[in-house]
């Protein structure tokens, strides 16, 4: 199967040739329809944060089932399905408690001496986050993907994976925002708008959009933004603060920097909870005035939205057919596989929401 590969930090990733094999038996053989292409990938290749090379990226799919191990019961051959990362085990202490997302369990991959679900034995190449999904073919644990219904357009149902189930979940799960409290969101790339329209739908009364970039106000208030801030003016927590008199229920961290959490913090009213939901590069501290944890303040991170995605991404297929949630429009372009390089240049210059590799 073609495949785009990492093999060097920093290095454009290579479009090649590599081996995949069969499913074992809790196995899923996937033939992807759509990836979405994810900052989060950009911070693996950029070296903000480790992994095994080489390795083929991705992370964010929905395809189409092509073959099931023996011991598969929850999906076959032809359905529809949507891949995360957050593969669990079912059995832990975190799953059984619900909490999904911080299964670490080693039950969801191959053991290390045998076959490698990617290359082969003299030539192996580890899996990216569970999935590797820049690629023709995936081949996960069944507990990485669920099955959707068939009339979800595959391309739109990618984004369901990464972008959109972190924030949804940031905002129902971890946050718990409840109808009538005001929300802010840092940053309106793919996460930030997606977490936009799931505070809207959570019902939040006032939702403060807050970006570097000027154009992107109107894209926020498609979203259901009700105020934006040009960010690059500075002073942002004190901004809002003064659009709120006195500051907001809820803070939305979407790019993964810690002077952005910081201001995050520092834009809550008392007992107003920050969520931290980008990655903050490794090494990176946060800085907090002390003195305001007296007004029971929080700071939280949130680990793909703390998500139960069995449950979730079947829900967000319905609010999306149902017209609530916005995925059309999170979709800046599709691509071919060959220009996921491309792909990564334009994230940086953060003017697009998402771009989303497209499988024949």
């Amino acid at each position: 199967m073609k495949a785009a590969v990492l093999r060097a930090v920093g290095e454009p990733l290579q479009i090649e040739d590599v081996a995949i094999s069969k499913p074992g038996p809790h196995e899923v053989l996937i033939r992807a329809a759509a990836t979405g292409v994810c900052h989060s990938d950009l911070h693996f290749i950029e070296g903000h944060y480790p992994t095994a090379l080489p390795t083929v990226l991705g992370h964010e799919c929905a395809g189409v089932v092509e073959q099931v191990g023996s011991e598969v019961r929850t999906v076959a051959p032809g359905d529809h399905v949507v891949t995360c990362l957050s593969a669990f085990c079912g059995h832990c202490e975190f799953c059984v408690g619900g909490h999904l997302s911080l299964c670490n369990e080693p039950d969801t991959q191959r053991p290390k001496d045998a076959e490698p679900r990617l290359g082969t034995a003299d030539s192996s190449m580890a899996q990216f986050l569970n999935l590797s999904a820049f690629a023709e073919q995936l081949l996960i644990h069944e507990n990485a993907c669920v099955k959707i219904r068939k009339d979800m357009p595959l391309d739109r149902a990618a984004l369901l994976g990464c972008a959109t189930i972190t924030a949804y979940g940031s905002v129902v799960r971890t946050a718990e925002v409840r109808p009538g409290q005001s929300v802010a969101v840092i940053g309106c790339g793919g996460v930030g708008l997606a977490t936009i329209n799931a505070a809207q739908i959570a019902g939040a009364g006032r939702i403060i959009a807050i970006d570097r970039v000027a154009g992107k106000e109107q894209l926020a208030r498609d979203f259901g933004a009700t105020d934006f801030i040009d960010a690059s003016e500075g002073d942002v927590w004190k901004k809002v603060l003064g659009l709120t008199n006195g500051g907001v229920d809820h803070a939305f961290e979407a790019i993964g920097r810690a002077d952005t959490a910081s201001d995050a913090f520092r834009m809550l009213r008392r007992r107003g909870i920050a969520t931290v939901i980008g990655m903050i590069p490794v090494g990176q501290k946060i800085q907090l005035n002390g003195y305001e944890l007296l007004q029971e303040k929080q700071l939280r991170g949130s680990m793909m939205g703390s998500n139960q995605f069995p449950v979730d991404i079947p829900r967000l297929v319905d609010f999306y057919m149902a017209g609530k949630l916005k995925l059309d429009e999170l979709i800046s372009r599709r691509i071919d596989l060959s220009q996921v390089n491309d792909a990564f240049e334009e994230m940086k210059g953060g003017t697009i929401a998402r771009s989303v590799i497209t499988f024949e």
